[in-house]
């Protein structure tokens, strides 16, 4: 199991909710971030869950591009975080506006009050809101860790183009075993 040092390292966990784990059938990624919390809230650690909202639909990214996210309606619940996760009083929300969540938002800023240098990162999906997230915190001096078992995206070989292409350059490769147990 991986050795860490709770005081400096926090958990943050990408887009774990109602309408993306829906989207991408993300159920175990959900059970595997169960683990990972019940390890840091063993030892007082700090996490961060973060999710993707927006204010009415006019703060929402649209630059022209070639596969541009097709607009619509989002159940009500899209932004809600997963209940099975257990968001409880201690943790923290951070809701951001686009891929990245450091971008916009005072997670870097909290992790750095708090004195975190290390970043235990997993989620959905792997090469949009997690990547994006861990290129910010690589450029931000971040150690950190991806626990590949507990993130997803829509294929396979994007998935494994994240972890075998970006991820090595940028921290280490873990599964939930290794983080958790």
């Amino acid at each position: 199991m991986l050795d860490l040092d709770f005081k400096r390292t926090a958990l943050v966990l990408i887009d774990l909710q109602c309408g993306i784990v829906r989207a991408f059938d993300g159920n175990t990624v959900v059970e595997r971030a169960h683990r990972l919390i019940k390890r840091f809230r063993d030892h007082n650690g700090f996490i961060a869950f973060v999710n993707v909202d927006f204010h009415d639909g006019r703060d929402v990214l649209m630059p022209s591009c070639d596969a541009p996210t097709a607009p619509g309606q989002r159940p009500p619940d899209w932004g809600t975080l997963v209940p099975q996760l257990g968001f409880a009083a201690g943790d923290y929300l951070v809701t951001k506006r686009q891929w990245g969540a450091f971008f916009g938002t005072d997670l870097d800023l909290q992790l750095r009050r708090r004195g975190i240098d290390t970043i235990v990162l997993a989620g959905i999906a792997t090469n949009i809101g997690v990547e994006s997230t861990a290129r910010q915190a690589f450029e931000l001096g971040y150690t950190q860790y991806f626990v590949v078992d507990a993130m997803k995206t829509a294929s396979q070989e994007a998935h494994d183009a994240t972890v075998k292409f970006i991820f090595p350059r940028i921290g280490h490769v873990v599964d939930t075993a290794t983080v958790a147990g």
